[in-house]
């Protein structure tokens, strides 16, 4: 039942450098394939862990994947008094993530404005990315040309200007309304709040100015990953119009439309177990084969978590395996975990495991 108490899984908190020095928070939780959240506008790593708005997304997608999520630049744990919002700043936000998780083949989960810059990324990078999923997304808001869209733009801008920081709620109860109609009061109390407490007036409001300059549309031909689009049909904050679009134009790609009013589905609704079912099935493709007792590893690692794991088989320690291969002792632990993963292994013994099987293989 949605608002009920649930146990979550703990979440690894941690932080990198952007190319401009800006820090941004990202969250790792969950096990399976990795799959990197190209980010809502509205987060918060730590408050949206309990949220009756998002836990069920968080429980449910770390089921199926390792789920790593951050907090743009400006909102979150991320450094908050932060005025570049370009669409190269946020790639290269992305681009930092990916370096400092270690991660080398993924899958991305685009959520809302998170679109451009999946775009962007998986034309950039299309050896890293596996496949994409577009949720509530689009290519930019100005790709169609939508009634009153300026307008309403100008006016929610403004509402954000006046009424953001206020104590009192109604004013980002407009926003809150806009992205879940259909919830309960203790929904939309936490989605008021955490607005307030994911970003200053300020910077929300030269973000959305700065995000709405990002078109891509021009590249969704050039997308190569395997591509499914989702989308509430009768989404008030960003139209169903858009993922039409995403879905006419990138190659292959396949849409689902979720029979909601809500931005963010919530738990209790018939969309939910859709796009669980529907996003589950779709990543399941990542996932490697379950190992057999004495199947050869070198068959699910990349050359580089071979050789540090090769390694570590012959007594050295992470310190010494970083010497070894040049590398800092974060990025050997990185490729461990991965190694790990792929394999299965979890817990204090998943070091010994690991180096037993590829003993056993050798």
């Amino acid at each position: 039942m949605a608002g009920s108490a649930r146990v979550m899984p703990r979440q690894d908190l941690r932080f990198c450098r952007s190319a401009d020095g800006v820090t941004i928070a990202y969250a790792v939780h969950g096990s399976g394939p990795p799959l990197l959240i190209d980010a809502c506008w509205l987060s918060h790593l730590q408050y949206d862990w309990e949220s009756p708005v998002w836990r069920h997304y968080l429980s449910e997608l770390g089921k199926v994947a390792t789920v790593y999520r951050f907090d743009e630049r400006g909102h979150g744990l991320s450094d908050r008094e932060v005025y570049d919002h370009s669409l190269e700043a946020r790639i290269a936000d992305l681009e930092a993530i990916v370096e400092h998780a270690g991660l080398e083949r993924f899958a991305i989960l685009a959520m809302a404005q998170g679109g451009p810059v999946t775009v962007e990324y998986a034309v950039r990078h299309p050896e890293r990315v596996s496949r994409l999923v577009f949720y509530g997304s689009h290519p930019g808001p100005g790709a169609l040309d939508l009634p009153d869209d300026a307008e309403v733009d100008a006016t929610l801008n403004q509402l954000i200007k006046v009424g953001w920081e206020r104590p009192t709620p109604e004013f980002r109860r407009v926003f809150t309304f806009l992205m879940i109609p259909g919830a309960t009061e203790e929904q939309m109390g936490w989605l008021d709040e955490l607005q307030r407490r994911a970003v200053t007036a300020e910077v929300a409001i030269l973000a959305r100015e700065q995000r709405g300059e990002a078109d891509v549309s021009h590249l969704l031909g050039e997308i190569a990953a395997p591509t499914l689009v989702i989308h509430s049909l009768r989404d008030r904050m960003n139209n169903f119009a858009y993922s039409r679009f995403l879905a006419s134009h990138i190659p292959g790609a396949r849409l689902v439309a979720l029979e909601s009013d809500n931005h963010i589905v919530l738990e209790d609704e018939v969309a939910w177990p859709v796009f669980v079912r529907e996003v589950t099935e779709f990543l399941a493709e990542d996932a490697p084969a379950v190992p057999r007792d004495g199947a050869d590893p070198r068959d699910l690692l990349s050359a580089r978590e071979l050789e540090v794991l090769t390694l570590a088989a012959q007594g050295h320690d992470n310190a010494a395996i970083a010497t070894e291969l040049s590398l800092s002792v974060r990025t050997v632990e990185r490729h461990l975990q991965n190694t790990y993963d792929k394999l299965g292994l979890h817990g204090k013994s998943a070091r010994t495991g690991a180096v037993s099987r590829l003993l056993a293989t050798g």
